[in-house]
């Protein structure tokens, strides 16, 4: 009797983990999910992200968005867009900006049919990458500069700059007020993540390219920093700079203070002086953020 009934037992907890491994996807081939998602043009998320407003109408009051003294989170179904001044058929979103604390503004710009930029105040400096589409960039000096997918530009204070777009286009901006470093002048640069090289970090396994000079006359960079899944930061960070961050591709649990937060591709992390914070990938793609950092100037 206990054999048949050892027996019976056997055959349930048989069909019950050919079941699960069909309904959770244990060992199972690409989903089509996947299988478009590579098909889909880079940073693609961006714009797109899973939990967008779509898949929250039956949630209604629900966001990820979270906003505390020493740190921010800005989901993309909180993005709230507007005409952004001084530019031409462009709408942004301004996801980062010093009523909450920072020092820095960081947006998101949606530049439309025959769009063109404005300019900044004289004295403030200006960082475009490009998340979706082409832009031209022109300078006082003439030169023209046509901007994919995954390429950049810094434009100094006080350089007379447009930014147009014959279709549409998306950008990610960092703007702040520049702090001068006595017989240093900081130029334009236009490159692309591609061709900047990949740095040793010592003690971590991510990668990590920096899209501007170390030097004394850039008072900010920006990095993009890589993670394959599983991996994470070693140091748990705590200092003086500010971060804005703005996740490309991945997902991933990010620690603000005593939070732990859920992120994905989309997600924007203001994280204040001194807030301690830490970084692991998750999923089964890369995380890639892109990481304003301010440098190369006393804290006093």
């Amino acid at each position: 009797m206990r054999s048949i009934f050892f027996l019976l037992l056997l055959g349930s907890l048989s069909r019950l983990f050919k079941y699960t491994v069909a309904v959770e996807g244990f060992c199972s081939a690409p989903s089509t999910l996947d299988r478009e998602s590579n098909l889909k043009p880079l940073y693609w998320k961006v714009d797109n992200p899973t939990l967008s407003p779509v898949h929250l109408q039956d949630l209604p009051g629900f966001t990820r968005s979270v906003y505390k003294r020493d740190h921010a989170l800005v989901s993309p179904e909180s993005h709230v867009y507007g005409p952004l001044p001084d530019w031409i058929n462009t709408l942004a979103a301004y996801l980062i900006a010093p009523a909450m604390g920072s020092h820095f503004v960081m947006y998101l710009a949606k530049l439309q049919e025959n769009s063109k930029s404005g300019l900044p105040p004289c004295d403030v400096e200006r960082f475009i990458f490009v998340l979706q589409g082409t832009v031209i960039l022109t300078s006082a000096n003439a030169s023209r500069h046509k901007l994919k997918v995954d390429e950049y530009a810094y434009l100094p204070p006080k350089l007379d700059h447009s930014i147009t777009c014959d279709s549409s286009a998306t950008l990610v901006v960092f703007e702040r007020r520049y702090s001068p470093s006595e017989n240093h002048v900081s130029e334009l640069i236009v490159s692309s993540t591609d061709d900047q090289p990949v740095l040793e970090t010592p003690g971590e396994v991510f990668e990590l390219r920096k899209l501007l000079p170390t030097s004394l006359a850039y008072d900010f960079n920006i990095h993009i920093m890589d993670f394959q899944p599983g991996e994470f930061l070693n140091v748990k960070e705590v200092h003086y700079n500010q971060h804005g961050l703005l996740l490309l591709e991945g997902q991933g649990i990010y620690r603000l203070g005593d939070s732990w937060y859920p992120v994905q591709a989309g997600d924007v992390i203001w994280m204040a002086p001194f807030v301690p914070q830490w970084y692991a990938a998750l999923g089964k793609i890369r995380t890639r953020y892109l990481l304003y950092k301010d440098v190369n100037r006393n804290p006093l």
